[in-house]
């Protein structure tokens, strides 16, 4: 099996997992993850193959969205066994989606696992970052904004992450990226209080 054939088997994978999800983790997310990362690793000089495999899987066994972390990712592992992903490779590909979470704090150690990283914050910014911030939301009961309990808003996500991420880009190709999608979050929030305080 070429790695053409193990993506496309990946990615079906991930498309019966999270293909109706509403949080913002759907598999349109995964898809521009994975395009992005397989874009950055080959302008940093990193493994292709296990940059885009990595990015489709990163938010298996996220504990926002799967009840059980351990059997998400077992069930994950003998997965990519099963399609024909080497041991070696399989391991790279678990290693790069680990350390992904902003949440962690967590810079991973491998080049592959900073572009995975660098790929997701990228689709957390920007226009797209925007909707999938409302999505989010939505879905899980927080309000837009209050002026006078701002804590847990959709609105206050943008100032406790995405206006951070920006300046945790671990690549110049990321980097480069960002600060367009910056931006326009700026901008956003400009235009959103503009309207909301009258």
């Amino acid at each position: 099996m070429n790695n053409d054939d193990k993506i496309a088997a990946i990615r079906d994978y991930v498309f019966a997992i999270f293909s109706s999800d509403a949080t913002g983790h759907d598999f349109h997310h995964m898809s521009r993850v994975a395009d992005a990362a397989r874009t950055i690793s080959e302008a940093e000089n990193a493994n292709p193959f296990i940059c885009e495999a990595a990015a489709w899987i990163h938010d298996i066994g996220d504990e926002k969205l799967f009840a059980d972390r351990t059997e998400a990712i077992n069930d994950l592992t003998a997965f990519l066994l099963s399609s024909g992903i080497t041991r070696d490779e399989t391991r790279k590909i678990l290693q790069a989606a680990e350390d992904v979470s902003f949440r962690k704090g967590n810079v991973p150690d491998t080049l592959e696992g900073k572009i995975v990283q660098d790929a997701d914050r990228l689709d957390a910014i920007g226009a797209v970052g925007i909707a999938r911030t409302f999505a989010y939301g939505g879905s899980n009961g927080q309000l837009i904004w209050s002026s006078t309990e701002s804590d847990g808003t959709s609105i206050q996500h943008f100032y406790d992450k995405l206006l951070l991420l920006k300046g945790r880009m671990n690549t110049n190709s990321a980097i480069r990226i960002a600060e367009k999608r910056h931006r326009f979050m700026e901008m956003y929030l400009d235009q959103f209080f503009s309207e909301w305080c009258r």
